[in-house]
């Protein structure tokens, strides 16, 4: 994160504004709605802004730019087309520690403006870091379209009540819990429809019903997360995250993901690396149990699909046993993601009329595998967690009669950034491996429908490391 996104009370603090002309003027707009006493020093300065600097209550002065003009003011704006005072602006601010923005040079910004959705007092900024204000307003303009401006209205009549709701709520899940039902349901479809005085009433009606929310019972939710692309996942998904109030997640679930849960949520990694387990399978089903008993929406985030190689049957049972409520949100599972952005289709009607999705983990390093029938041809094969079984899982397949030449291919860290594709045969993946070694998580796919990776490959993140 290059900027940190923060939001300045501005309400009759003095900002300069170095500057008279065009882009001075769009500043001194947007601080004033803010509420802003506007500064202006400039040796020329517009009629229009002049009037903004008096109706603000600033100061005008028409002189050059001096040190002293900082004096009093808490932010700082440099709207010049001289890069010499704009310098000076900025070096003087900063040796004062006053943040400070010289429009259009990210380089000479402490801090920038964003692309800004005012649905007051509900505020949404979008910024590019500097790097990019066209697709700021662009990502502002879908913003606009999506929030209505009703919005507004519903954050005011909430912000009227907050205090009677506190009041009578002692618990901060039951206040959560009140709220999440008024504006999601009729007396926000009340104030999206112009009803305010309505919407009010109801909302009156509904705190002098209502009773403490005790959630003595919590509820678990099962969500898959997907193989790491966060654009993967599911409406439903996105929501129960944003809903839950702690959240267990392992090693497959990448960071970016993470970033999309609820922000205040406690958060518990339970890890799960191989042979490596921070919390053990029945200590993660304890856990799911211990936190839901306490009245908690508890959100077990896993990679991939819950119930593909992800224990989530044993979770839930664990869970239907001590009579939890619990949800299951299936998610794209790595063979779907890693082989669709590897461009190696699954099953193809020329190389591969079924696709057998199959463990890799050896357990005590043993082949009980049936490998009989995961050498059969026109097939494809998908070892999930087979990076350390590699040796085996290519001896085995050749030793109960598939081709050495077959091809294989390595999906490390499908569907992220960091994704690399290494494809061999079963004769030679074991040595290419060691001139181009890979790391967790990987997936392997075995078949003719590898061949197709060359005309169908779509995604490379980077400079494809494609060996063969």
């Amino acid at each position: 994160m290059e900027f940190l996104p923060l939001f300045f009370s501005l309400k009759q603090r003095s900002v300069l504004i170095v500057g008279g002309g065009e882009v001075a003027l769009r500043k001194a707009r947007l601080l004033t709605k803010a509420g802003a006493s506007i500064n202006v020093v400039s040796p020329q300065v517009r009629d229009d802004l002049k009037e903004l600097v008096k109706s603000s209550k600033g100061l005008l002065l028409e002189e050059q730019y001096q040190s002293t003009s900082l004096s009093g003011v808490m932010l700082v704006v440099a709207a010049t087309d001289d890069q010499a005072v704009n310098k000076k602006v900025y070096d003087d601010a900063q040796a004062q520690n006053l943040p400070v923005n010289v429009v259009d040079q990210p380089d000479l910004c402490s801090f920038i403006f964003p692309a800004i959705v005012d649905r007051s007092p509900v505020i949404a900024a979008v910024s590019s870091g500097g790097s990019s204000p066209v697709l700021a307003r662009l990502l502002r303009a879908k913003l606009e379209t999506m929030i209505p401006a009703t919005y507004g209205r519903l954050a005011t009549l909430a912000e009227k009540y907050r205090q009677n709701v506190k009041d009578q709520f002692s618990q901060i899940n039951q206040r959560r819990g009140f709220w999440e039902k008024i504006l999601s349901g009729a007396v926000a479809d009340l104030v999206f429809a112009g009803k305010d005085s309505e919407a009010e009433k109801l909302l009156q009606d509904e705190l002098s019903s209502a009773e403490p929310i005790q959630r003595e019972l919590g509820e678990v939710y099962l969500v898959g997360a997907g193989p790491g692309d966060p654009d993967l996942l599911t409406f439903k998904a996105l929501r129960l995250m944003q809903q839950a109030d702690v959240v267990l997640f392992d090693r497959l679930v990448s960071q970016p993901i993470l970033d999309l849960c609820r922000r205040d949520a406690h958060f518990v990694d339970v890890g799960k690396a191989r042979s490596d387990h921070t919390v053990p399978q029945d200590g993660i089903n304890q856990l799911l149990v211990k936190y839901a008993q306490k009245g908690h929406r508890v959100l077990r985030l896993k990679g991939g699909d819950p119930f593909i190689f992800g224990r989530g049957g044993e979770e839930i049972e664990e869970l239907s046993d001590a009579g939890v409520p619990f949800q299951v949100v299936p998610g794209i599972t790595a063979a779907a993601g890693c082989s669709s952005y590897a461009g190696i289709p699954l099953t193809h009607r020329d190389h591969a009329q079924s696709v057998r999705f199959v463990t890799g983990h050896l357990k005590d390093n043993s082949a009980n595998l049936p490998w009989s029938e995961l050498a059969f041809p026109n097939q494809t094969i998908v070892f999930y967690m087979g990076l350390m079984g590699l040796p085996v899982i290519c001896r085995e397949l050749i030793a109960h009669g598939m081709e050495g030449s077959t091809p294989i291919a390595l999906v490390q860290k499908g569907t992220r950034p960091e994704q690399k594709v290494v494809i061999a045969t079963l004769e030679t993946m074991v040595e290419t491996l060691k001139q181009n070694p890979v790391s967790a998580p990987t997936l392997i796919i075995v078949g003719q429908v590898v061949t197709l990776h060359d005309r169908l490959k779509w995604f490379q993140p980077g400079e494809d490391d494609l060996v063969k």
